[in-house]
């Protein structure tokens, strides 16, 4: 993994004091951005639905359509 120091560089920045300082009137260098997103993450969790509550929401669902499903065929017949 290459890293780029944000820091600005003292030998190719103008205006800088010894110490890193910027004198009176003068604008500091600009301030720059880390090249790389971070550390490498080794665990990412899974994302998504885990099984168990899934099967309980569709199990619901089966049974309050089997509900509806019996009540219009009895009001049918």
């Amino acid at each position: 993994m290459n890293h780029i120091s944000p820091d600005p560089e003292p030998e190719r920045s103008t205006g800088l004091e010894p110490g890193g300082g910027v004198p009176p009137g003068e604008t500091p260098p600009a301030e720059s951005s880390m090249p790389e997103a971070g550390p490498l993450e080794t665990h990412n969790p899974t994302k998504g639905w885990a099984k168990g509550p899934l099967a309980v929401i569709l199990a619901l669902v089966v049974l309050v359509a089997a509900f509806f499903l019996v009540y219009a065929l009895i009001l049918i017949f």
